[in-house]
């Protein structure tokens, strides 16, 4: 049953059972409970949604075991309070069932959120989502990890996965830097993975193409394309094509690498523009973007499965969170696999959003 609007409250003698009900999972160091319950509670009423649950996720469990016992209370909406951690945490498990995903960011990277794209830093606006807004069904990946001693592990992720630099990256990065000065810390670390930044040797293949070898310095198989400060990695990703944008970083020496940092700060977000005009959609538009696409310290390749196997271990990443070590892991998408809660196109915090960013810009 649809949730009523603001314009047309509950009738006063419908039963509960009739009504919707969301859960929020939330992880207790990244949010401000009080100020978050009572804005939920606010929403909660004015929708006429019935009591909202509340779960709260432990350094044991980030998420996963908590939505499981949301959806077995009900929860028709299940919102996740917390960072990329604890967001892949609840939609591994909302991903299997009728539930719709919905987003209250509230880490560092909010990766997810920066790509369909919802409000980050606005509280009121993500909550009405919860209750206001409309569903939409995004790509989900799975991606199956083989480790050195041979054992097997299987994850879920929504924005991208990937070895190499990127790991070694967010393996160094020190928990304590982070917390004060967010995607910053990263900075501190990346030069100190770059002292460490030898390349490895891999064989992939592709949508059951055959074998091919690679050396490389990172591979990123993404979802989205978005990264933290606006850094755009993969220009032609988008979160619900049905397929996988892949990235293989394999640059000469330090300008090689500055080609790549002024790929994604600047010319890959305008690549992204051009790519969507009216002009990126001639021919002569398409043989552009080609090109811009061939440059040598990086190859993109597109589809919707990919097997990697490395000469010798590396470390791995998924959503922004080290994994370890990886010998091996294959990637597989489910096309519009996961629903999940957005600002309506008729939704005033989506329009006032709208008007922010113009006068931003």
């Amino acid at each position: 049953m649809p949730s009523p609007s603001e314009t047309a409250p509950t009738r006063p003698d419908a039963l509960a059972s009739e009504r919707q009900t969301a859960a929020v999972i939330y992880n207790p160091v990244k949010v401000d409970l009080p100020k978050l319950k009572q804005t939920v509670e606010q929403h909660q009423r004015e929708a006429g949604w019935n009591e909202t649950l509340w779960f709260e996720t432990s350094e044991e469990d980030p998420g996963g075991g908590m939505t499981r016992e949301a959806l077995e209370a009900g929860a028709d909406v299940i919102a996740a309070a917390g960072g990329d951690g604890t967001v892949r945490a609840v939609a591994e498990v909302v991903h299997d069932s009728d539930a719709a995903l919905a987003l209250l960011p509230s880490g560092t990277g909010n990766l997810l959120a920066r790509n369909i794209p919802a409000p980050v830093d606005d509280l009121r606006a993500s909550v009405h989502t919860i209750f206001h807004g409309e569903e939409r069904a995004i790509d989900f990946g799975t991606v199956r990890v083989e480790r050195p001693g041979g054992d097997r592990e299987e994850f879920g992720f929504l924005v991208m996965a990937g070895l190499g630099l990127d790991a070694r990256m967010l393996a160094n990065t020190k928990p304590e830097l982070k917390k004060k000065v967010g995607w910053l810390a990263y900075v501190d670390s990346l030069v100190r993975s770059l002292r460490d930044a030898d390349a490895f040797e891999f064989r992939y293949r592709l949508d059951g193409e055959g074998n091919r070898s690679v050396r490389a310095h990172s591979l990123i198989v993404g979802n989205c394309g978005m990264l933290q400060a606006g850094a755009t990695l993969l220009p032609d990703a988008e979160i619900d094509d049905g397929v996988f944008d892949i990235v293989v970083m394999r640059p000469r020496g330090f300008f090689g690498w500055v080609r790549i940092a002024a790929r994604m700060l600047w010319e890959n977000a305008i690549l992204r523009s051009f790519r969507r005009s009216a002009l990126g959609q001639t021919v002569i538009g398409k043989r552009i973007t080609t090109r811009a696409r061939e440059e040598r310290p990086l190859r993109y390749l597109r589809g919707e499965e990919f097997t990697a196997r490395l000469e010798r271990p590396d470390e791995f990443e998924i959503d922004g969170d080290p994994v370890g070590e990886v010998v091996a892991f294959r990637a597989s998408i489910d096309a519009g696999g996961l629903r999940v809660k957005v600002a309506g196109p008729e939704d005033q915090t989506r329009a006032t959003r709208q008007v922010r960013g113009a006068h931003r810009r």
